[in-house]
């Protein structure tokens, strides 16, 4: 199962985060820890930087640098109104493919 949630993981990533982002303003660090927090283990430090450079260079978040009292400012990231659209738009495909996905198992309703 390794294998195939790692390339699921890399088409959905971006929607989870702008999820957690939904919640609060957050840094690198902090969304990571909050994604092996909720079993998001194996998604590593350094794929979520490049996800939330991504994110930014889309104008799907407000990035603020917040200073820190170890090291440089920390660049917090804040969803924006053009980011709560792609998320809304996230969950509406994710509920399409998940219904139409789970259709096709022959174990769905079989307790």
């Amino acid at each position: 199962m390794g294998r195939q949630l790692t390339e699921m993981l890399k088409g959905t990533l971006e929607g989870v985060v702008l999820a957690l982002l939904s919640g609060d303003p957050a840094y690198g660090y902090e969304i990571t820890t909050q994604l092996r927090n909720r079993g998001f283990d194996e998604i590593a430090e350094g794929t979520v930087y490049a996800l939330l450079v991504r994110v930014e260079q889309k104008g799907l978040v407000d990035v603020e640098k917040v200073p820190s009292e170890k090291g440089p400012p920390r660049k917090v990231f804040t969803l924006n109104p053009r980011g709560e659209q792609e998320l809304a738009e996230f969950w509406d495909t994710w509920r399409l493919l998940s219904a139409r996905i789970e259709a096709l198992n022959p174990e769905a309703g079989k307790d």
